[in-house]
């Protein structure tokens, strides 16, 4: 899917219907045709290979300068309506007078610059557009995170309770999407560096202008995703001990059942034991009175109370 933005000069951001020639535009590509990457591609002087590689799940950050085409890869983080993380490459390409994003999926990322938030960003300030784009992905992260604790909150107290391997399960996967987010934002950690660095190339600001406040926008990324890195780094650590602490919770908590199952297997062994010695074939004591039975009965009762008493004492119960 093939859309193109351009803010107009009283900020308004107007969705072009023609597919032509246009400068200082915003040509965002969704999960694009083989059409529309050949249109794209002819339209913008751009290589075919430089939109296809963003298109790859398992593609790498990086950012590359060159014949005047400026282009990066970075990775978004994902939440899908399961609840559950994933990471998505998507490119942002500088053509000689345009902004391109690509990605496979639809994503809220790019899905949030829209009219309705037009007065937040500006097609025309390329480089600015390019800082928020990336601002606003290190933000996600960080939220992901605090969804991902709560998650983790919750999880723990239904361990505390739980002798299945659900939640066991759960943890997991949550373990696996850290280490994607690990991954993810450590390599778009060195992408964000070498951008800083090459604010300073002549070669880059043939492309892109870094201002002052765009460089200061640029250094508040860098630090935000740095903090991104700390928050999943101590995460994987709590979580990797949670993991081996529930893990020996569950077996005390089946051992607890196990011992209270063969509490009550002995207490009920006790009136049973009674009965048998009684329903024996041979001269018993009381075989001739009429309150036989419920000598047995009561005999039989007190011998388990104080069976049960004996287990509490001892914890059983």
């Amino acid at each position: 899917m093939l859309r193109i933005y351009k803010t107009e000069s009283v900020g308004k951001l107007v969705k072009l219907k023609k597919f032509k020639a246009v400068s200082k535009a915003w040509f965002s590509l969704i999960n694009p045709t083989g059409k529309e990457i050949e249109q794209v591609s002819k339209l913008l002087k751009l290589d075919t290979d430089i939109l296809r590689y963003a298109l790859d799940a398992d593609e790498r950050s990086r950012v590359e300068l060159d014949d005047g085409i400026l282009s990066a890869i970075v990775n978004l983080p994902l939440l899908d309506e399961e609840g559950n993380f994933d990471t998505l490459p998507c490119g942002l390409v500088f053509s000689a007078a345009n902004f391109l994003t690509i990605c496979s999926r639809d994503n809220r990322i790019l899905s949030s610059f829209n009219k309705n938030t037009a007065k937040t960003f500006d097609t025309r300030e390329r480089t600015r557009f390019m800082l928020s784009i990336l601002y606003k992905t290190t933000q996600y992260y960080l939220r992901y995170l605090a969804i991902i604790n709560r998650k983790t909150e919750h999880i723990e107290d239904a361990l505390k309770q739980t002798t299945t391997n659900k939640e066991l399960f759960q943890l997991i996967e949550i373990q696996k999407s850290l280490v994607y987010f690990t991954t993810a934002l450590r390599d778009n950690q060195l992408v964000l560096e070498k951008i800083l660095r090459m604010t300073k190339s002549p070669a880059t600001s043939k492309v892109l202008a870094f201002t002052e406040d765009d460089t200061d926008l640029l250094e508040d990324v860098i630090v935000e995703n740095k903090q991104a890195i700390e928050m999943v780094d101590m995460h994987r650590s709590i979580l990797e001990g949670m993991m081996d602490g529930f893990a020996s919770i569950i077996n005390n908590n089946v051992n607890q059942i196990m011992k209270f199952l063969a509490a009550i297997t002995i207490v009920l062994s006790v009136p049973t034991m009674l009965g048998t010695f009684w329903g024996m074939n041979v001269a018993v004591p009381a075989l001739n009175t009429v309150y036989g039975f419920w000598m047995v009965i009561t005999l039989s009762l007190i011998a388990t109370i104080l069976v049960i008493i004996y287990f509490r004492k001892k914890g059983m119960f």
